[in-house]
Protein backbone atom coordinates (compact mmCIF):
# COMPACT_ATOMS: atom_id res chain seq x y z
CA UNK A 1 0.00 0.00 0.00
CA UNK A 2 1.79 3.64 -0.83
CA UNK A 3 2.53 5.74 1.83
CA UNK A 4 0.35 9.16 2.53
CA UNK A 5 2.81 11.05 0.57
CA UNK A 6 2.72 8.73 -2.28
CA UNK A 7 -1.06 8.64 -2.57
CA UNK A 8 -1.40 12.50 -2.50
CA UNK A 9 1.36 12.85 -5.21
CA UNK A 10 -0.48 10.38 -6.93
CA UNK A 11 -4.09 12.81 -6.23
CA UNK A 12 -1.56 15.86 -7.65
CA UNK A 13 -0.47 14.03 -10.50
CA UNK A 14 -4.05 12.79 -11.69
CA UNK A 15 -5.30 16.29 -11.17
CA UNK A 16 -2.61 17.78 -13.77
CA UNK A 17 -3.60 15.67 -16.58
CA UNK A 18 -7.21 15.42 -15.90
CA UNK A 19 -7.46 19.33 -14.32
CA UNK A 20 -10.00 20.20 -17.28
CA UNK A 21 -11.61 16.50 -17.20
CA UNK A 22 -11.94 15.39 -13.66
CA UNK A 23 -14.41 12.80 -14.10
CA UNK A 24 -12.02 10.81 -16.21
CA UNK A 25 -9.27 10.54 -13.72
CA UNK A 26 -12.19 9.96 -11.16
CA UNK A 27 -13.03 6.86 -13.14
CA UNK A 28 -9.53 5.65 -13.94
CA UNK A 29 -8.81 6.18 -9.81
CA UNK A 30 -12.29 4.12 -9.33
CA UNK A 31 -11.75 1.50 -11.58
CA UNK A 32 -8.06 0.98 -10.54
CA UNK A 33 -8.86 1.18 -7.18
CA UNK A 34 -6.33 4.00 -6.32
CA UNK A 35 -4.96 7.20 -7.99
CA UNK A 36 -1.12 5.58 -8.05
CA UNK A 37 -1.97 2.90 -10.08
CA UNK A 38 -2.63 4.65 -12.99
CA UNK A 39 0.97 5.85 -13.31
CA UNK A 40 2.05 2.49 -13.62
CA UNK A 41 -0.09 1.01 -16.20
CA UNK A 42 1.72 -0.41 -19.37
CA UNK A 43 1.22 1.15 -22.63
CA UNK A 44 -0.83 -1.45 -23.75
CA UNK A 45 -2.82 -1.05 -20.83
CA UNK A 46 -3.55 2.81 -20.88
CA UNK A 47 -4.60 2.10 -24.29
CA UNK A 48 -7.10 -0.51 -23.21
CA UNK A 49 -8.76 1.74 -20.94
CA UNK A 50 -8.90 5.28 -22.35
CA UNK A 51 -8.51 4.47 -26.20
CA UNK A 52 -6.75 7.00 -28.48
CA UNK A 53 -6.30 9.64 -25.85
CA UNK A 54 -4.42 12.86 -25.87
CA UNK A 55 -3.59 12.27 -22.21
CA UNK A 56 -1.62 9.03 -22.97
CA UNK A 57 2.10 10.35 -23.12
CA UNK A 58 1.10 12.01 -19.78
CA UNK A 59 0.18 8.88 -17.69
CA UNK A 60 3.44 8.08 -16.48
CA UNK A 61 5.86 7.58 -13.81
CA UNK A 62 7.71 10.56 -15.21
CA UNK A 63 4.49 12.70 -14.65
CA UNK A 64 3.78 11.21 -11.02
CA UNK A 65 7.85 11.82 -10.05
CA UNK A 66 7.11 15.39 -11.37
CA UNK A 67 4.16 15.95 -8.89
CA UNK A 68 5.78 14.61 -6.19
CA UNK A 69 8.45 17.29 -6.52
CA UNK A 70 6.11 19.87 -6.72
CA UNK A 71 4.42 19.09 -3.64
CA UNK A 72 7.54 19.28 -2.31
CA UNK A 73 8.46 22.51 -2.81
CA UNK A 74 4.94 23.55 -2.10
CA UNK A 75 5.63 22.21 1.42
CA UNK A 76 8.87 24.28 1.54
CA UNK A 77 7.08 27.56 0.67
CA UNK A 78 4.06 26.94 3.06
CA UNK A 79 1.76 25.51 0.95
CA UNK A 80 -0.38 22.39 0.84
CA UNK A 81 -2.10 19.80 -1.30
CA UNK A 82 -5.26 17.59 -0.77
CA UNK A 83 -6.10 14.71 -3.24
CA UNK A 84 -9.84 13.78 -3.33
CA UNK A 85 -9.13 10.99 -1.66
CA UNK A 86 -7.92 12.22 1.83
CA UNK A 87 -10.26 12.33 4.49
CA UNK A 88 -9.55 16.34 4.53
CA UNK A 89 -10.76 16.78 1.10
CA UNK A 90 -14.06 19.31 1.51
CA UNK A 91 -17.35 17.13 2.08
CA UNK A 92 -19.79 19.20 0.22
CA UNK A 93 -17.13 19.52 -2.82
CA UNK A 94 -16.86 15.89 -2.77
CA UNK A 95 -20.81 15.13 -3.07
CA UNK A 96 -21.01 17.04 -6.98
CA UNK A 97 -20.86 15.64 -10.06
CA UNK A 98 -17.50 16.79 -10.91
CA UNK A 99 -15.02 17.41 -7.86
CA UNK A 100 -11.49 18.53 -8.61
CA UNK A 101 -8.74 16.04 -8.04
CA UNK A 102 -6.96 18.13 -5.95
CA UNK A 103 -6.97 20.99 -4.14
CA UNK A 104 -3.95 23.59 -4.19
CA UNK A 105 -4.21 25.69 -0.07
CA UNK A 106 -2.82 28.63 1.25
CA UNK A 107 -3.93 28.89 4.70
CA UNK A 108 -2.73 29.09 7.90
CA UNK A 109 -5.47 27.04 9.65
CA UNK A 110 -6.19 23.28 10.11
CA UNK A 111 -7.89 21.66 6.60
CA UNK A 112 -11.09 20.76 8.44
CA UNK A 113 -11.71 23.98 10.11
CA UNK A 114 -11.03 25.79 6.95
CA UNK A 115 -13.54 23.27 5.09
CA UNK A 116 -15.97 21.70 7.09
CA UNK A 117 -15.93 23.13 10.72
CA UNK A 118 -18.93 25.54 9.51
CA UNK A 119 -21.55 26.18 6.69
CA UNK A 120 -20.47 28.27 3.43
CA UNK A 121 -22.11 31.07 1.63
CA UNK A 122 -20.99 31.86 -1.80
CA UNK A 123 -21.22 35.65 -2.76
CA UNK A 124 -20.40 36.52 -6.15
CA UNK A 125 -21.44 38.68 -8.73
CA UNK A 126 -20.32 41.54 -11.72
CA UNK A 127 -16.71 42.82 -11.55
CA UNK A 128 -18.78 46.27 -13.58
CA UNK A 129 -20.49 46.40 -9.37
CA UNK A 130 -22.98 49.66 -9.15
CA UNK A 131 -23.45 51.73 -6.04
CA UNK A 132 -26.38 49.47 -5.16
CA UNK A 133 -24.99 46.16 -5.85
CA UNK A 134 -21.68 47.43 -3.44
CA UNK A 135 -24.08 48.64 -1.07
CA UNK A 136 -26.20 45.62 -0.64
CA UNK A 137 -23.38 43.16 -1.35
CA UNK A 138 -21.56 44.60 2.03
CA UNK A 139 -25.60 44.55 3.98
CA UNK A 140 -25.92 41.34 2.61
CA UNK A 141 -22.40 39.61 4.03
CA UNK A 142 -23.46 42.04 7.46
CA UNK A 143 -26.56 40.16 7.69
CA UNK A 144 -25.16 36.72 7.62
CA UNK A 145 -22.10 37.41 10.42
CA UNK A 146 -25.75 38.49 12.72
CA UNK A 147 -26.56 34.79 12.06
CA UNK A 148 -27.15 32.34 15.19
CA UNK A 149 -24.67 29.98 12.96
CA UNK A 150 -22.17 32.25 11.15
CA UNK A 151 -21.31 31.26 7.94
CA UNK A 152 -18.41 31.32 6.21
CA UNK A 153 -18.07 33.75 2.92
CA UNK A 154 -16.47 32.25 -0.50
CA UNK A 155 -16.32 33.76 -3.38
CA UNK A 156 -13.59 34.31 -6.53
CA UNK A 157 -10.99 36.92 -5.64
CA UNK A 158 -11.94 39.24 -8.16
CA UNK A 159 -12.78 43.13 -8.70
CA UNK A 160 -16.18 44.42 -8.14
CA UNK A 161 -18.37 41.95 -5.64
CA UNK A 162 -16.15 39.24 -4.83
CA UNK A 163 -13.12 41.90 -2.88
CA UNK A 164 -16.42 43.37 -1.39
CA UNK A 165 -17.59 40.31 -0.43
CA UNK A 166 -14.54 39.52 1.18
CA UNK A 167 -13.07 42.35 2.91
CA UNK A 168 -16.95 43.17 4.44
CA UNK A 169 -16.30 39.51 5.87
CA UNK A 170 -13.18 39.79 7.36
CA UNK A 171 -14.57 43.65 8.64
CA UNK A 172 -17.89 41.58 10.40
CA UNK A 173 -15.22 38.53 11.63
CA UNK A 174 -16.39 36.32 9.26
CA UNK A 175 -13.82 33.73 7.49
CA UNK A 176 -13.70 33.50 4.07
CA UNK A 177 -12.27 32.04 1.72
CA UNK A 178 -10.92 33.40 -1.88
CA UNK A 179 -10.71 30.68 -4.80
CA UNK A 180 -8.39 31.52 -7.66
CA UNK A 181 -8.41 30.80 -11.44
CA UNK A 182 -4.50 30.92 -11.21
CA UNK A 183 -1.70 29.10 -9.37
CA UNK A 184 -1.66 28.62 -5.73
CA UNK A 185 1.86 30.90 -5.76
CA UNK A 186 -0.27 33.88 -8.04
CA UNK A 187 -2.87 36.36 -7.33
CA UNK A 188 -4.69 37.94 -9.67
CA UNK A 189 -6.02 40.92 -10.04
CA UNK A 190 -2.16 42.13 -8.72
CA UNK A 191 -4.31 44.87 -6.66
CA UNK A 192 -6.02 41.74 -4.38
CA UNK A 193 -2.12 40.64 -3.41
CA UNK A 194 -2.61 42.54 0.01
CA UNK A 195 -6.10 40.91 0.37
CA UNK A 196 -5.23 37.52 -0.29
CA UNK A 197 -2.39 37.91 2.13
CA UNK A 198 -4.90 39.28 4.72
CA UNK A 199 -7.21 36.36 3.93
CA UNK A 200 -4.56 34.24 4.11
CA UNK A 201 -3.35 34.70 7.66
CA UNK A 202 -7.10 35.46 9.19
CA UNK A 203 -7.58 31.88 11.14
CA UNK A 204 -10.36 29.59 9.25
CA UNK A 205 -9.80 31.34 6.28
CA UNK A 206 -7.47 30.50 2.96
CA UNK A 207 -6.71 30.48 -0.85
CA UNK A 208 -7.94 27.45 -2.97
CA UNK A 209 -7.29 26.25 -6.61
CA UNK A 210 -7.50 23.47 -8.43
CA UNK A 211 -4.43 24.82 -10.78
CA UNK A 212 -0.93 23.91 -10.68
CA UNK A 213 1.77 26.19 -9.48
CA UNK A 214 2.72 28.62 -12.06
CA UNK A 215 -1.25 28.76 -13.89
CA UNK A 216 -1.74 32.30 -15.82
CA UNK A 217 -5.05 34.01 -15.10
CA UNK A 218 -6.43 32.94 -18.87
CA UNK A 219 -9.81 33.45 -19.03
CA UNK A 220 -10.97 29.81 -19.36
CA UNK A 221 -9.33 29.51 -16.04
CA UNK A 222 -12.43 31.31 -14.33
CA UNK A 223 -14.88 28.90 -15.58
CA UNK A 224 -13.71 26.14 -14.02
CA UNK A 225 -13.04 27.82 -11.09
CA UNK A 226 -16.33 29.14 -10.90
CA UNK A 227 -17.64 24.98 -9.73
CA UNK A 228 -15.36 25.10 -6.30
CA UNK A 229 -17.16 28.56 -5.27
CA UNK A 230 -20.56 26.61 -5.99
CA UNK A 231 -19.44 23.34 -4.85
CA UNK A 232 -17.77 24.33 -1.64
CA UNK A 233 -21.45 25.95 -0.59
CA UNK A 234 -24.65 25.22 1.02
CA UNK A 235 -26.21 28.34 -0.98
CA UNK A 236 -24.75 30.97 -3.50
CA UNK A 237 -26.22 34.71 -3.32
CA UNK A 238 -25.64 36.57 -6.84
CA UNK A 239 -25.77 40.31 -5.75
CA UNK A 240 -25.53 41.64 -9.61
CA UNK A 241 -24.94 40.22 -12.60
CA UNK A 242 -25.46 41.02 -16.56
CA UNK A 243 -27.08 38.33 -18.60
CA UNK A 244 -23.81 36.47 -19.24
CA UNK A 245 -20.79 36.06 -16.29
CA UNK A 246 -19.24 34.65 -14.15
CA UNK A 247 -21.46 34.82 -11.28
CA UNK A 248 -24.57 33.75 -13.46
CA UNK A 249 -22.65 30.36 -14.34
CA UNK A 250 -21.31 30.22 -10.40
CA UNK A 251 -25.40 30.47 -9.56
CA UNK A 252 -26.52 28.06 -12.39
CA UNK A 253 -23.62 25.21 -11.02
CA UNK A 254 -25.20 26.06 -7.42
CA UNK A 255 -28.40 24.42 -8.61
CA UNK A 256 -27.29 22.03 -10.87
CA UNK A 257 -26.01 20.79 -7.58
CA UNK A 258 -28.71 20.97 -5.74
CA UNK A 259 -27.83 23.48 -3.55
CA UNK A 260 -29.65 26.99 -2.42
CA UNK A 261 -29.49 30.03 -4.62
CA UNK A 262 -30.79 33.92 -4.12
CA UNK A 263 -30.68 36.64 -6.15
CA UNK A 264 -30.39 40.48 -5.44
CA UNK A 265 -33.66 41.78 -7.60
CA UNK A 266 -32.93 45.03 -9.64
CA UNK A 267 -34.01 47.66 -11.83
CA UNK A 268 -35.47 45.97 -14.84
CA UNK A 269 -33.87 48.54 -17.06
CA UNK A 270 -30.31 47.62 -15.11
CA UNK A 271 -28.01 45.49 -17.74
CA UNK A 272 -26.27 44.39 -14.00
CA UNK A 273 -29.21 43.47 -12.57
CA UNK A 274 -30.45 41.35 -15.97
CA UNK A 275 -28.57 38.11 -14.58
CA UNK A 276 -30.26 37.86 -11.31
CA UNK A 277 -33.81 39.18 -12.53
CA UNK A 278 -33.63 36.07 -15.00
CA UNK A 279 -32.93 33.91 -12.67
CA UNK A 280 -35.95 34.74 -10.37
CA UNK A 281 -38.41 34.85 -13.26
CA UNK A 282 -37.01 31.21 -14.36
CA UNK A 283 -37.27 30.61 -11.00
CA UNK A 284 -33.85 29.05 -10.39
CA UNK A 285 -33.17 31.35 -7.51
CA UNK A 286 -35.63 32.69 -4.92
CA UNK A 287 -35.56 36.39 -4.88
CA UNK A 288 -33.27 38.26 -2.09
CA UNK A 289 -35.83 40.90 -0.53
CA UNK A 290 -35.75 40.51 3.57
CA UNK A 291 -32.44 40.58 5.13
CA UNK A 292 -34.16 40.19 8.59
CA UNK A 293 -34.98 36.67 7.32
CA UNK A 294 -32.20 35.80 5.46
CA UNK A 295 -29.92 33.54 7.90
CA UNK A 296 -33.06 31.91 8.79
CA UNK A 297 -33.99 31.54 4.95
CA UNK A 298 -30.28 29.79 4.28
CA UNK A 299 -30.63 27.45 7.34
CA UNK A 300 -28.27 29.60 9.94
CA UNK A 301 -30.99 29.89 12.55
CA UNK A 302 -32.69 33.56 13.19
CA UNK A 303 -30.60 36.48 12.93
CA UNK A 304 -30.57 39.73 15.47
CA UNK A 305 -32.92 42.36 13.47
CA UNK A 306 -31.08 45.48 12.17
CA UNK A 307 -32.13 48.30 14.02
CA UNK A 308 -33.85 51.31 11.95
CA UNK A 309 -30.98 53.76 11.01
CA UNK A 310 -31.71 57.69 11.68
CA UNK A 311 -28.67 58.41 10.02
CA UNK A 312 -29.84 62.59 9.73
CA UNK A 313 -29.98 62.11 13.81
CA UNK A 314 -26.98 59.65 13.41
CA UNK A 315 -24.98 63.14 11.96
CA UNK A 316 -26.41 65.78 14.15
CA UNK A 317 -24.78 64.16 17.46
CA UNK A 318 -21.80 62.92 16.10
CA UNK A 319 -21.11 66.45 15.09
CA UNK A 320 -23.07 68.28 17.79
CA UNK A 321 -20.65 68.74 20.03
CA UNK A 322 -18.14 70.09 17.60
CA UNK A 323 -18.93 72.27 14.63
CA UNK A 324 -21.71 74.94 14.68
CA UNK A 325 -25.34 73.99 14.69
CA UNK A 326 -26.00 75.69 11.36
CA UNK A 327 -22.83 73.66 9.68
CA UNK A 328 -23.92 70.20 11.69
CA UNK A 329 -27.45 71.04 9.98
CA UNK A 330 -26.23 71.08 6.80
CA UNK A 331 -24.26 67.76 7.13
CA UNK A 332 -27.61 66.04 7.67
CA UNK A 333 -29.04 67.14 5.05
CA UNK A 334 -26.27 65.97 3.16
CA UNK A 335 -26.39 62.64 4.40
CA UNK A 336 -30.28 62.28 4.35
CA UNK A 337 -30.35 62.90 0.61
CA UNK A 338 -27.46 60.75 -0.18
CA UNK A 339 -29.32 57.71 1.73
CA UNK A 340 -32.68 58.56 -0.57
CA UNK A 341 -30.90 58.65 -3.72
CA UNK A 342 -27.70 56.04 -3.64
CA UNK A 343 -25.39 57.09 -6.25
CA UNK A 344 -26.23 60.70 -6.00
CA UNK A 345 -23.86 63.11 -7.68
CA UNK A 346 -22.36 66.60 -5.21
CA UNK A 347 -24.17 69.13 -7.91
CA UNK A 348 -27.47 67.23 -7.62
CA UNK A 349 -27.07 67.32 -3.80
CA UNK A 350 -26.01 71.03 -4.23
CA UNK A 351 -29.27 72.07 -6.08
CA UNK A 352 -31.61 69.86 -3.82
CA UNK A 353 -30.42 71.04 -0.43
CA UNK A 354 -30.04 74.56 -1.67
CA UNK A 355 -26.60 74.98 -0.73
CA UNK A 356 -23.35 76.00 -2.95
CA UNK A 357 -21.00 73.66 -4.55
CA UNK A 358 -18.24 74.05 -2.00
CA UNK A 359 -20.38 73.48 0.69
CA UNK A 360 -21.99 70.45 -1.07
CA UNK A 361 -18.44 68.92 -1.61
CA UNK A 362 -17.08 69.77 2.07
CA UNK A 363 -20.11 68.29 3.79
CA UNK A 364 -19.99 64.75 1.72
CA UNK A 365 -16.06 65.09 2.27
CA UNK A 366 -16.07 65.19 5.77
CA UNK A 367 -18.78 62.54 6.07
CA UNK A 368 -16.69 60.15 3.80
CA UNK A 369 -13.60 60.70 5.77
CA UNK A 370 -15.29 59.55 9.52
CA UNK A 371 -16.95 56.71 7.76
CA UNK A 372 -20.92 57.76 6.83
CA UNK A 373 -20.95 57.84 3.22
CA UNK A 374 -18.44 56.26 0.38
CA UNK A 375 -17.70 58.98 -2.55
CA UNK A 376 -16.54 58.00 -5.88
CA UNK A 377 -13.77 59.99 -8.27
CA UNK A 378 -16.44 61.33 -10.12
CA UNK A 379 -18.64 62.48 -6.82
CA UNK A 380 -21.18 60.03 -6.91
CA UNK A 381 -22.05 59.38 -3.12
CA UNK A 382 -23.45 56.24 -1.71
CA UNK A 383 -24.17 55.50 1.81
CA UNK A 384 -22.06 53.10 3.83
CA UNK A 385 -23.28 50.57 5.39
CA UNK A 386 -22.54 49.75 8.85
CA UNK A 387 -22.93 46.50 10.96
CA UNK A 388 -24.97 48.00 13.69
Amino acid sequence: MADAFEEKAAWCALNTVFGFEPQTGHRLAEALEGPGAVFHLTVQERRQLLGPSKFLPQLSLRTLDEAAESLRRLQADGYRFVGYGEPEYPGLLRECEDPPLGLYIRSESPLPELFDAQPAVAVVGTRDISPYGKEWCQRIVMALARAAQKPRIVSGLALGTDGIAHQTALECGLPTIGVMATGIDRVYPFRHEALADTIARTPRSGLVTDYPPGTAPLAIHFIRRNRIIAGLCGATILVESKSKGGGMITARLAASYDRTVLALPGRIDDRRSAGCNHLIREQIAEPLTDLDRLAEQLGLGAGKPLRKRDLYQEVLDFYGASCPEEEVRRMAGVARLIQQNRGIALEEIARRAGISWPEAAAGAGILESDGFICMDLLGNCTIKPKNM
